[in-house]
């Protein structure tokens, strides 16, 4: 497998949606909907164009990852602006390859040329952490919320690039998602039937 990795257009959309869709599909809940969140972010100014990245098997789309603007905000309501990654998708077919941290790598290292400061995410810490994030704690940055726990994690993309940001991180609120919007997104896609799985009760 020969991987090229180049900017999403947007001839690719639906088939990257259809890609992640089957990635997600019933990983963390029956069903999914980080096909929609995807569908979303690329229409809102928070949409980080250069840092949507997809990786191709020859004509193939095997992998993608996107980023949007958000923020963290302190107790004086200053902003600061960093990065949210996410859905990072690989097809089913082609995980456990390298594809995700060739995705992971290559982006981080775009987002340092163009300048942003941090990434923020929820993930799993086994995984990221191999690409320096730490829990968010670290940097005294807590969710909108208040709250900090292993999956909520922060990566300075250079030395000390947090110093001095602290306070409640703010991803776009493109993430929420509601069932009828859902259900009326998912008619473009093919029937897929749901299920209960181990890894959603973990």
């Amino acid at each position: 497998m020969s991987i090229l990795i180049r900017q999403e257009e947007e001839h690719d959309f639906k088939n990257v949606e259809h890609m992640t869709r089957e990635a997600f599909w019933d990983l963390y809940k029956p069903g999914c909907d980080e096909h929609l969140v995807l569908h979303k972010i690329r229409k809102v100014p928070a949409f980080v164009k250069e840092l949507d990245l997809i990786a191709c098997d020859d004509d193939r789309i095997v992998g993608n990852i996107i980023y949007s603007k958000s923020k963290v905000v302190n107790e004086e309501s200053r902003e600061f602006e960093v990065l949210c990654m996410g859905p990072i998708a690989v097809l089913p077919s082609c995980q456990k390859q390298g594809i995700g941290s060739l995705l992971m790598n290559h982006s981080l290292e775009k987002a340092r040329q163009l300048g942003y400061k941090a990434v923020i995410i929820f993930g799993n810490p086994d995984y990221y952490q191999r690409f320096g994030f730490r829990n968010a704690a670290k940097y005294n940055i807590q969710t909108s919320t208040g709250e900090n726990f292993d999956a909520f994690m922060a990566l300075e993309l250079y030395d000390g690039s947090l110093k001095g940001i602290s306070g409640k991180f703010y991803a776009d609120e493109v993430f929420e998602t509601d069932a009828e919007e859902l259900e009326e997104f998912e008619k473009g896609f093919p029937p897929k039937v749901k299920h209960v799985t181990d890894t959603q009760l973990k």
